[in-house]
């Protein structure tokens, strides 16, 4: 079972795949139309790199190392990487039972967070964790998204490609190559990983092939912040790169601490730091292909994340994405044995040249209700329109409203409490009983022009689906007690995961998207402007992504309020909101009738809501 030559049987044919151009003699061989577990694990080669990142961000007059933990099959032919890039080795660890890496003696990678290495290295592939620059075993500095964090990743890259020098030590000079490498990369990782494969998919860089950001970001200043206003409870850059510095980090990397805190000001403008960690405004770079993982309840890192990514990427770039019913969830633990299964050909299909046609199968998988999935050839699906929406005083519908909207901020609401009643410090509108099934698919925004009673005002607003439903609660996943196991099991890093069921219950209502903002940023983000009380302001924000079917017989609706205290921070001076509802709107794509306005009133008992976690 080990270094072996492939010859490779396809629907009866004998055939060799095309390979890289850099690739030598490939150490794989099909079976089934699938990378076929021919390695043993206790035999597998494990080893680290230490690579020349160019920086000197921790400013000790050496370049700073990035290191790579290395586990591959003993083979001479030269295989493909999988590649998670992380600050959490050693600090929260990976996936739900939050692994970190261990080592022998001799400093030798033991254990390899997660299932990758047990189940792709027998099947001809190398898998490669890398410490960010600054945590773990790398030198340097965590600086949140920017140079430090993309340089972490595009270094190793470079490295497995032959373009940048690697060192089998973190300060000596014996050199190491990649000779083992075709020089194809996958990148993977759920959260500040995944958004690090975006960012790294955003240079255009050479060799990378393909990327799986699982609950990723795309722009830093959308998780800290949302459109002028600051979410509460993720504290700064600053603070939060600090939790997983080393030791070196710690006493060296004052003066990025210092630049972060000062890029990133409390009021939520948008700045040129932010804009360095703005993955978005590079998609158009992208070239390796993408299959994004995002939960629809994820209120940790919101859907807005990959749904303006997605829409930025270039139209050429093969892409697949699937949407759960989860908050902040690997899809290991909510749909295990079809994630294996559809990542396993993902990453033949783009690493191994596999041709298994997976890139023209239904590009999205959404699931409606727990454990239940539906697919679509292409997102947003075919038949979606851009449609505007207007409250009035019929409720929700194509008509513009006259009149206004007003009510006092009193800087306490929540989703609960406004949708059942007890915070009156909103405004409902919403359509008649659909007489068919609508469905909700892509980012959508709202317009409104709205008055002041302060210079102060913090804005909210919810696309809800009022009706019964049964959906996942919570973060959507209970851990149980049994386990399953995928791959093959070594000493000292075995392939077994406790198991897990989906969390649910009823509700009659569901938030499907959600957006918030400062109404001093009206005109920019990036310069806030005086509010006079009293005078009307028209301003522009963004909700949510979201991909949810309304049932016929349920009800749209349009929430707008002050401040969510939930998850945005308070204006020193809660206002009364005064909106004009002529100039009111609200921009959805839908796919099926536009429904016609109702003014009955809605009041729901419970709400389905993904609860704020920490990044990882």
């Amino acid at each position: 079972m080990k270094r072996v030559r492939v010859v490779v049987a396809l629907a009866g044919a004998l055939t060799l795949l095309p390979l890289p151009a850099t690739a030598a003699t490939p150490a794989f061989t099909l079976s089934g139309g699938v990378s076929a577990p021919i390695h043993s694990m206790a035999d597998a080669v494990r080893e680290t790199v230490y690579v020349d990142s160019g920086l000197d961000l921790d400013g000790d007059g050496a370049r700073d190392r990035v290191t790579a933990d290395i586990i591959r099959p003993s083979t001479t032919g030269r295989v493909p990487v999988i590649m998670d890039a992380s600050p959490y080795y050693q600090s929260a660890g990976r996936g739900n039972e939050s692994e970190v890496k261990t080592y022998d003696s001799a400093g030798v990678p033991v254990k390899f967070p997660l299932f990758y290495d047990n189940y792709f290295v027998p099947r001809g592939y190398a898998v490669v964790l890398v410490d960010f620059l600054g945590t773990n075993r790398s030198r340097g500095c965590v600086d949140v998204g920017g140079q430090s964090e993309i340089t972490s990743g595009t270094a190793v890259i470079d490295w497995l490609n032959g373009r940048r020098t690697g060192y089998s030590s973190l300060t000596g000079t014996a050199t190491k190559t990649a000779s083992w490498s075709t020089g194809a990369v996958g990148m993977i990782g759920k959260s500040w990983d995944g958004s690090i494969a975006n960012g790294v998919a955003s240079t255009g860089i050479d060799g990378l092939k393909t990327i799986v950001p699982i609950a990723a970001i795309s722009s830093w200043y959308d998780w800290f912040r949302s459109d002028g206003v600051s979410f509460t409870g993720y504290g700064t850059p600053t603070s939060l790169g600090s939790n997983f510095e080393n030791t070196n980090a710690r006493s060296r990397c004052g003066a990025v601490r210092t630049q972060m805190t000062n890029g990133a000001p409390s009021n939520g403008d948008y700045t040129a730091m932010w804009q360095t960690r703005d993955f978005v405004r590079n998609a158009s770079r992208v070239k390796a292909s993408i299959f994004a993982i995002h939960g629809l309840n994820d209120l940790n890192v919101k859907t807005l994340q990959y749904g303006q990514f997605w829409d930025a990427v270039p139209a050429s770039v093969p892409k697949k994405l699937w949407f759960s019913q989860t908050a902040h969830v690997d899809p290991f633990d909510f749909r295990r044995g079809e994630w294996v299964s559809t990542l396993h050909r993902w990453f033949d299909r783009w690493l191994l040249n596999v041709p298994n046609g997976i890139e023209n199968e239904p590009q999205v998988s959404s699931e409606r209700a727990p454990d239940q999935w539906a697919d679509d050839q292409t997102w947003p699906p075919a038949g979606t329109v851009s449609t505007v929406l207007r409250p009035s005083s019929s409720g929700l519908g194509t008509a513009a409203g006259t009149g206004t909207a007003a009510f006092t901020d009193n800087g306490s609401g929540t989703p609960t409490n406004w949708l059942s009643g007890s915070n009156t410090g909103r405004a409902i509108y919403s359509t008649a009983p659909l007489a068919s099934d609508l469905r909700v698919a892509g980012t959508s925004s709202i317009t409104v022009g709205v008055s002041s009673s302060t210079p102060t005002a913090h804005l909210t607003a919810y696309l809800v689906d009022y009706g019964p439903a049964r959906v996942r609660t919570g973060e959507g996943i209970r851990t149980l007690t049994t386990e399953s196991c995928w791959g093959e099991s070594r000493t000292g890093d075995d392939a077994c995961y406790r198991n897990t069921e989906a969390t649910a219950g009823n509700v009659d209502a569901q938030i499907i998207a959600r957006g918030w903002a400062d109404l001093a940023n009206y005109a920019s983000l990036s310069a806030p402007r005086t509010i006079t009380p009293g005078t009307k302001y028209r301003m522009m924000f963004r909700l949510s992504t979201t991909d949810h079917v309304i049932p016929a017989g349920h009800r749209l609706g349009l929430l707008i309020a002050g401040t969510d205290s939930s998850a945005t921070s308070r204006p020193s001076q809660p206002p009364r909101l005064t909106f004009d509802l002529a100039d009111t709107s609200v921009r959805v794509p839908l796919r099926g009738s536009v429904p016609s306005a109702s003014a009955v009133p809605l009041v729901a008992n419970s709400v389905s809501a993904g609860t704020k976690s920490d990044l990882g």
